[in-house]
């Protein structure tokens, strides 16, 4: 058997037992340390999973996953979420589908402590969804615009994709969250103009709630937004300035959020052990991914599959923005189907070196890409985590009810697509500015 028809079988047999309900993580680490073993020795085999799992855990940069994950538990937790959707419902309540376009604006806001969709979506969903029913709002125009919106938790950083995906490609993770800004908030600001344009044209799925004072917006503002642009700020600028490493950048925001929730008195006892206890379980969750994602990733160059398909992409006599298409293509089916960092770290040993070694495309701007690939699978059929968390909170709406919602959202992360492949500038214009040279 050659190392490429070995590396295929591989991919086949990891699609299969994922099919089985085997843990990815663990489907990730059978395949891996099966398809070694064929291509050198069973001992050779057993010695990278031992080595490569003591490296997983045993690393420093990964020890951001638990710091950037505690922050948006705490977040989750202390009621962040609630104070922010308050202030957007009294700035953009009154206008037609306001509480929907409120929604996609505290969704950003939330991102910006959380960094996990799943959390931004059940935090947001929790609160929106039952004003949006008092106003009479289209059930699908709801609960699709919170599943929507929580997609912004993974693009707006910090941003756990970001990390993941900053630690496997050896890429600087600041400049990563530098470069997901502007698309956080052009995928915004298309969500936006998606509920205004659906309820422009039917208005009686958004009716207006009312309008509020200037001195009611203001209280708002001082109760909400003041907090969590001082966390951004510090956690953030802290790491972009180099003043924090992404782990104490991490430690920082998490100590802020710990702070600001003790002082407001959010916070209680029961919720500080929960957000230890989620947030202990993401990590490790991640953790093991992440090791079983190396073993098979050695699997995968050992098979010299990735390098194969390099060539075979630099071969092809296709302008270079096509082929990054056909990737994009192939990322969007696979994400229909397969869990979000499950999907990045399968597919970065195989495409990365094509998008940039071959195509010549900046692995910052491909990370972004990447990125929104994920927040389209996590609303896209029949996977889309966002629907089914949606689904948990409001029991009574159908399934079919949400993704016949989801559609609009969709076509505004088309586009987003579009201008990121025409105009990357986009997202490589803050790295560029802010953290010039950094690897």
């Amino acid at each position: 058997m050659t190392p490429i028809i070995a590396g295929i079988i591989g991919i086949i047999l990891f699609f299969l037992l994922i099919t089985l309900r085997v843990p990815i993580a663990l489907a990730l680490a059978m395949v891996g340390v099966g398809g070694i073993a064929c291509l050198t020795s069973p001992v050779a085999a057993s010695h990278i999973l031992a080595s490569e799992i003591y490296a997983t855990f045993s690393s420093y940069s990964l020890s951001v996953i638990p710091m950037f994950t505690w922050m948006g538990f705490l977040a989750y937790y202390s009621g962040i979420g609630s104070k922010l959707y308050h202030l957007a419902y009294k700035v953009m309540g009154h206008l037609p589908g306001g509480l929907a376009v409120a929604t996609q604006a505290t969704c950003a806001l939330f991102g910006t402590v959380c960094g996990s969709n799943t959390a931004t979506a059940a935090t947001i969903g929790a609160i929106a969804l039952p004003e949006m029913r008092k106003y009479n709002y289209d059930d699908s125009l709801s609960t699709a615009s919170v599943a929507a919106g929580g997609a912004l938790g993974v693009l707006i950083p910090p941003s756990v994709i970001f990390i993941v995906y900053g630690i496997a490609t050896e890429q600087s993770i600041g400049r990563l969250f530098l470069a997901g800004i502007l698309p956080g908030v052009l995928l915004m600001l298309l969500h936006m103009l998606t509920v205004y344009l659906w309820t422009a044209r039917r208005p009686e799925l958004g009716p207006p709630g009312p309008r509020a004072s200037w001195r009611e917006r203001l209280a708002a503002l001082r109760g909400g937004l003041l907090e969590v642009i001082i966390i951004f700020t510090v956690s953030l600028g802290g790491l972009i300035t180099g003043w924090f490493t992404p782990t104490e950048a991490g430690a920082v925001g998490a100590a802020g959020v710990l702070f600001v929730s003790l002082m407001g008195r959010r916070l209680n006892w029961e919720g500080f052990l929960r957000s230890l206890a989620d947030a202990t379980r993401t990590s490790a969750m991640i953790m093991l991914l992440v090791a079983g994602a190396i073993v098979f990733g050695r699997f995968i160059a050992l098979s010299r599959l990735p390098f194969v398909m390099a060539g075979w992409a630099g071969s092809l006599a296709l302008p270079p923005f096509v082929i990054i298409l056909i990737i994009l293509l192939i990322y969007l089916v696979l994400g229909c189907f397969i869990d979000a960092l499950a999907l990045v770290l399968l597919t970065i040993p195989i495409f990365y070196p094509v998008v940039v070694e071959i195509l010549g495309y900046d692995p910052i701007w491909f990370g972004v890409i990447v990125v929104l690939v994920v927040a389209m699978g996590v609303i896209t059929p029949p996977v889309g985590m966002n629907v089914y968390i949606i689904k948990g909170v409001a029991k009574d709406i159908p399934l079919e009810v949400i993704f016949k919602g989801i559609w609009p959202f969709l076509a505004a992360l088309a586009v987003c697509f579009l201008l990121l492949i025409f105009f990357p500038q986009i997202a490589t214009f803050l790295p560029s500015l802010l953290m010039p040279g950094s690897g």
